[in-house]
């Protein structure tokens, strides 16, 4: 399905900036395809032994992890915290870095609940976690810990990290406003200076109607607005700028529709929407 709204377009042009977002310098972004030919994007594939894809769930990945390279923190010694890791290759590649992670997950009654048990994206075991080797076992073993832990309700006795993210999480929390509050909520777990990075669903084809409760919700340019305002209420709590250019090469154009392609899936139809990933960074100053 190949489309081009004038919803969609509507976007581009009022949100368009001077240069498409760019990986190998992120900001709080959205998922386009000339990112998955930047130098960085092949880099962290090969890392997370991966071929190179157009798809936005790897690109999720590799956005995640380039941030936090960018911003210093995939170093020996430093922490960091997951949620809703699944059966993410994330966590055994920041351990080879040699960072401390704690690998968080729903516990398994309510991720089978959910229907994730099923469709294996829930984490049943550490080991899973590096199941391709990406780091070193002996090293995995000692700097990867695993907790079960509701992105709604996250306690207070986690610890301080240094970064914390999520890859296409937080718009399972039942609603917008618990999205929205599970971002602020996350870097109170940071040190100052700490970075969280979390990738969600952009609704590209309404700022007005969407799915703003259930199972899966798609979050609206609007919603951002809303989280801007949130978080201009800390004083300790930075967000990178939007860059919501979404991209005019043929890939950023094309719609994937059930049952989904493993390629050319940067956008895609939910219902009646196109929806499509978005990172967002914030940072804690204080």
């Amino acid at each position: 399905m190949s489309l081009l709204s004038p919803k969609f377009k509507r976007i581009n042009d009022v949100y368009s900036v001077s240069s498409e977002p760019s990986l190998t310098i992120p900001t709080s972004q959205v998922c386009t395809e000339n990112q998955f030919y930047e130098t960085a994007y092949k880099d962290i594939c090969f890392e997370i032994k991966e071929d190179p894809k157009t798809h936005r769930k790897q690109w999720e990945f590799c956005y995640i992890t380039q941030t936090l390279k960018h911003y210093g923190l995939l170093k020996p010694r430093r922490s960091g915290i997951g949620f809703g890791v699944g059966e993410e290759p994330l966590p055994a590649l920041f351990a080879s870095y040699g960072c401390n992670i704690i690998a968080t997950d729903l516990n398994e009654a309510e991720a089978a609940e959910k229907g994730w048990v099923a469709t294996d994206q829930h984490l049943r075991t550490k080991e899973i976690l590096n199941q391709k080797e990406i780091c070193d076992p002996e090293s995995f073993d000692q700097l990867v810990d695993i907790k079960y832990v509701d992105m709604n309700n996250i306690p207070d006795d986690l610890g301080q990290f240094d970064f914390t993210w999520s890859s296409c999480a937080l718009e399972h929390l039942g609603s917008i406003d618990n999205s929205l509050e599970f971002i602020i909520n996350s870097t109170k777990l940071l040190k100052p200076g700490g970075i969280a990075v979390h990738t969600t669903e952009l609704n590209l084809s309404n700022d007005g109607l969407t799915l703003e409760t259930g199972e899966t919700v798609l979050l609206r340019i609007s919603d951002f607005d809303d989280l801007s305002r949130r978080i201009s209420n800390h004083s300790d709590i930075v967000l990178s700028p939007f860059n919501f250019f979404s991209g005019t090469q043929p890939l950023d154009t094309y719609i994937d529709v059930p049952p989904y392609s493993p390629q050319r899936h940067l956008k895609l139809s939910i219902g009646k929407y196109v929806t499509t990933s978005v990172g967002i960074i914030v940072r804690k100053i204080s």
